[in-house]
């Protein structure tokens, strides 16, 4: 359930039109940037353009008919069989997509004669192979809350949405249904986007007022995970049906051959239902229903659930109104409630539209509707266990999301942040461990760490004090983190750590055998070593934020440290010496090639989750990850010879084409130069990656949006900001506007950061010689914090105004570094 706004913060937004010039925000949001085909190497976003609320559990969208389809749309002239109601946003995982469970699909066609049935009839094949229909070119529309797109035939379909219901509408054009032809509506049971169906029911019946109903329950295989989930909808039609009935296949040899039953409605009460056994393989088996109309426009209520398909029924009853007048489901209210809801939500991000870049507040806006799509509330829809606190699902995966989208969460989203954090929190006390990677209501893969752990840790530093006032425990919380810090799962595969090795060891061996039975996937050594450290690291805050014992917290501390058993000093690459590399139990190091798994590796190695994985890094190479300790990046400078040569070790990890803008481990390095005094260098990549590697096209996302990580790493790009994570400090950065007010609910605040010399001929992404781009001081409420590398978050969300000046000399930035309150923390050097 959503927390009011307070009072506060509500008369806040409503004196804040001089600040946005009465723009509607939502009207600033571009749904389509990340739509591309990922196809042959393309720049797909798998963004999700559908229609949705924020956290929304039900998204609605077309499903078009070729991969890679993660969130079932492409912008392109792919065909469309569909429009469902369940999608991933931004994922990768399974090319097919997940969800896309129960489709819509309408047509216009004549399958009842006076003879009866016309099985198999071209214009009448229900199957998936035969559902194709093209959109008109420049049809699609969408808006938060809102899609539309039109066929060629001139079908035109709609949806609008709430949490777990919605409407979808489908105007046929007016001379379709004529005495030989009508307007149909094939309601699908089986055909997910992963064809993965493995049994399930759907039940059509017709009222006496020939009003349709239809319930449905399926199995499908999650899109990132080993496991079956069941879900289950319910639809109901506002218009006579003419004709009601059922498809299926013939047989499992003969799946696109169909017995189709059909039955004129008039006058009668019908019902018609189908039931498919589960099977512990893929069903090649295709059915549903089959609804005929004569009218011209046709709307649909739906429900969906996890628990059952009455559940499904009840949450559309619950959630979407009725016209008093016309007795009927009011389109209108919940696009305008869905919009609203939007606009809520964008405004904690506040700027003046006519005077800031226009790509730059595209860019701003759309990033920050993506954050807020994931992770999904499917609070009331946990089939597992009775609780009452949230149930959120879409957790996919929190490898991706730990580092930018939680840590955005936690300036503008509080009541929605704890939400998740709860939901966290009591996935350990049902199963022993911080879930990791909730996708389709299942544990999925482990990728990395146990990557929670941060995202608790951080909660802890920031919210600890009021996590009561927000319906967090934090003594469950502080126990969550250690049960999974120290406690090692029969299977390491979906959840926990492979702490036995760990503990040890105090690094991750190569090709060893854990003598408890403890089984995962043995691989990734390097990189899971020093997540693992991260991990551990939000243990020793949370003991700090909570007043646990010293005893906790330093040791917490010097296991997080452990990253460096993983560095091999005598490894050397382009002149530079020590890597990241894997090791045996004998302390040995295994040689692995710094370059390997980077864009310009010569060798094809496989680099993500699998048993083939010999190279000891997850979705990085050596290069890369070796940049990777966010609590303690001095350590790196001092392993990797000092600042010198440090900024011309980060500066050779780009020039050289080892930096991927779309990958998770490559998220700190632009910032990383703060590190070494050289805040300046940060501010020209920074400025570099966003105008190179982003846009407002279809093509606008460096790779997958992972569940809005890489929204969030734009949006605090734009905001001039980047998150330490498990930690309340932000590494300064330059900002892309001259201005912008955060809000925070939570603390009924609201601050203004104010770029003193902005200056627009910076927003390219070479910026020229002596244009202002170099932050030169920062002050917090006329106070000059004497750092311009780093401010907390005590700052960021405490109200007032934040003043950051800046200049275009380079050479005094240079000199200047991080200014006489030094270098951002680390924690060997006695931070934190």
């Amino acid at each position: 359930m959503k927390l009011p706004i307070h009072l506060p913060l509500l008369l806040f937004l409503l004196s804040s039109t001089n600040v946005n010039a009465n723009t509607n925000l939502t009207s600033l949001v571009n749904l389509f940037i990340g739509t591309a085909s990922g196809a042959n190497g393309g720049s797909g976003g798998n963004a999700f353009p559908g229609s949705a609320i924020p956290h929304a559990m039900a998204k609605v969208g077309i499903d078009v008919s070729t991969a890679p389809r993660q969130a079932g749309y492409i912008h392109d002239n792919s065909s469309i069989t569909g429009i469902s109601l369940l999608h991933d946003e931004g994922t990768g995982g399974n090319t097919d997509g997940g969800y896309g469970n129960f489709p819509l699909f309408p047509f216009v066609g004549n399958c009842l004669n006076s003879s009866g049935v016309l099985p198999n009839s071209p214009e009448c094949d229900p199957g998936i192979q035969a559902r194709a229909a093209l959109r008109a070119q420049g049809t699609d529309v969408a808006s938060p809350g809102y899609f539309s797109t039109t066929f060629l035939s001139g079908i035109q379909i709609e949806s609008t949405s709430t949490r777990r219901a919605g409407l979808i509408r489908f105007t046929f054009p007016e001379s379709n249904a004529t005495d030989s032809n009508s307007n149909y509506i094939v309601v699908d049971l089986t055909n997910d986007l992963g064809r993965s169906f493995s049994g399930g029911t759907i039940s059509l019946s017709v009222s006496s007022q020939a009003l349709g109903h239809v319930e449905l329950g399926g199995t499908f295989l999650q899109s990132y995970g080993p496991s079956n989930y069941t879900v289950f909808a319910c639809y109901d039609f506002d218009s006579p049906v003419l004709e009601s009935g059922t498809y299926q296949s013939v047989n499992t040899s003969s799946p696109s051959v169909f017995n189709i039953t059909l039955s004129n409605t008039t006058n009668i009460d019908l019902s018609h239902s189908l039931q498919f056994p589960f099977t512990s393989s893929i069903s090649p088996i295709q059915a549903g229903g089959l609804l005929a109309f004569n009218t011209s426009q046709v709307l649909a209520r739906f429900g969906v659930s996890m628990i059952s398909s009455d559940q499904a029924c009840t949450n559309a009853e619950e959630e979407v109104p009725t016209n008093i007048e016309s007795e009927m489901w009011d389109w209108d209210v919940v696009r305008a409630a869905s919009n609203s809801q939007w606009e809520e939500v964008l405004s904690r991000v506040l700027v003046d539209v006519e005077k800031e870049n226009d790509t730059v507040v595209e860019l701003l806006y759309s990033s920050l509707y993506r954050a807020s799509l994931v992770p999904a509330n499917f609070t009331g829809e946990n089939p597992y266990w009775d609780s009452p606190f949230p149930f959120f699902d879409a957790m996919f995966c929190s490898w991706d999301v730990f580092r930018t989208v939680h840590p955005l969460l936690s300036l503008t989203s509080p009541y929605e942040w704890s939400q998740i954090v709860s939901a966290y929190v009591d996935g350990w006390r049902h199963t022993g461990y911080i879930p990791e990677c909730r996708a389709n209501t299942k544990p999925g893969y482990v990728q990395g760490g146990s990557d929670g752990m941060p995202i608790l840790g951080e909660f802890a530093v920031k919210y600890g004090a009021g996590a009561e006032g927000l319906g967090v425990s934090v003594d469950d919380l502080y126990q969550a983190l250690m049960d999974t810090a120290e406690n090692t799962p029969p299977n390491w595969l979906t959840v926990g750590r492979q702490n036995t090795a760990w503990k040890t060891f105090n690094y991750i061996p190569t090709d060893w055998v854990d003598p408890s039975g403890s089984v995962g996937l043995p691989t990734r050594e390097a990189s899971r070593a020093y997540e693992y450290a991260l991990g551990d690291f939000a243990v020793r805050q949370a003991g700090l934020a909570l007043n646990k014992s010293g005893e906790d917290i330093e040791k917490y501390g010097n296991r997080s440290m452990n990253f460096v058993n993983m560095w091999d000093p005598n490894v050397t690459s382009d002149g530079f010496s020590g890597f990241a590399q894997r090791k045996y139990q004998n302390g040995t190091f295994a040689f692995t090639d710094p370059i390997t798994c980077s864009p310009v590796d010569p060798i094809v190695h496989s680099c993500a989750r699998g048993d083939d994985n010999d190279s000891g890094f997850y979705e990085s190479s050596s290069w890369e990850m070796s940049f990777f300790a966010p609590h303690s990046v001095a350590s790196l400078v001092r392993l990797m010879g000092g600042n010198t040569t440090f900024v011309d070790r980060v500066n050779n990890y780009f020039s050289k084409g080892y930096f991927t803008a779309g990958n998770e481990p490559s998220f700190n390095v632009p910032s990383i130069y703060h590190y070494a005094a050289r805040p300046d260098l940060s501010a020209l990549r920074i400025r570099n990656i966003v105008f190179s590697d982003f846009s407002t096209q279809i093509g606008g996302i460096p790779g997958n949006d992972d569940s809005a990580a890489m929204a969030s790493l734009l949006t605090f790009h734009l905001l001039g900001l980047y998150p330490v994570q498990s930690t309340s400090q932000f590494l300064i950065n330059s900002p892309f506007l001259s201005s912008y007010t955060l809000t925070n609910a939570f603390f009924n605040t609201s601050t203004t950061f104010t770029v003193s010399g902005f200056d627009n001929a910076t927003l390219v992404a070479s910026p020229p010689a002596g244009s202002r781009v170099f932050v030169k001081s920062v002050k917090v409420n006329g106070v000059d914090t004497g750092s311009v590398c780093v401010i907390g978050f005590e700052d960021v969300t405490g109200g007032g105004e934040v003043v950051i000046e800046v200049d275009g000399d380079a050479d005094a930035a240079a000199m200047r570094g991080c200014g006489p309150n030094g270098l951002p923390d680390s924690l060997e050097t006695g931070g934190f």
